[in-house]
């Protein structure tokens, strides 16, 4: 069963393939330049989706979408990010989007934010969207995984991406990039949301025609 990733997040893009290696679903991204060619598929270079939705599910959906007519394979589109209690839940779908700088500079800046509050406690949330563009159909799979906010970044950046060096899950001590991303794998928003994806996938009899 052939599956677009729509995503050009190489960090994300490796997660998802981590996270179902173990399934048989055939997963291509941008990445997979040789595999495209072979099956005609042609991504711009300059291809994006413009994240305008005010939910996860929206901007997951849009993106899903988009990369599904481009391709014409079934997709799948995560679209996840940091929630933090003391900031009202911000920065959520804007995770990636409101701070201008490196992904360090943004970890500097949102702890900046939280210097003088009490509470560090926070969540990561994560919707994945499953496209079928030959029947229009969609998916929503969630997950959440809650925890607190270090008071600085913590772990080789190599083991992680986004928030992962300042995010420690509830019942550790470390950060998801000190704790390392095989084992982030195993307990993360993301993990909850694509295991059930590849349950639905895989035994929903009305997508045997992908088969």
């Amino acid at each position: 069963m052939q599956i677009f990733i729509a995503s050009s997040n190489l960090g994300k893009i490796r997660e998802i393939k981590a996270i179902l290696k173990d399934s048989s679903l055939e997963l291509f991204s941008v990445l997979d330049i040789e595999a495209l060619e072979r099956l005609k598929i042609t991504i711009p270079l300059d291809f994006d989706v413009l994240e305008n939705g005010a939910t996860f599910e929206e901007n997951a959906l849009l993106k899903a979408k988009a990369y599904a007519e481009l391709t014409g394979l079934a997709t799948i589109a995560d679209d996840s990010g940091l929630e933090v209690e003391a900031l009202g839940g911000f920065p959520s779908v804007n995770s990636n989007r409101w701070f201008k700088g490196s992904p360090t500079e943004r970890n500097l800046a949102l702890l900046d934010l939280l210097r003088d509050k009490a509470s560090r406690r926070a969540r990561f949330y994560g919707v994945v969207c499953f496209f079928d563009p030959q029947t229009n159909l969609a998916k929503f799979f969630k997950g959440e995984i809650q925890g607190e906010l270090a008071k600085e970044l913590k772990g080789d950046k190599i083991e992680g991406f986004g928030y992962d060096p300042i995010f420690i899950p509830d019942g550790f001590d470390k950060t998801f990039s000190e704790l390392g991303t095989e084992f982030k794998n195993s307990i993360s928003h993301r993990r909850q949301a694509l295991f059930k994806l590849s349950q639905y996938v895989l035994q929903d009899k009305h997508l045997a025609h992908f088969e």
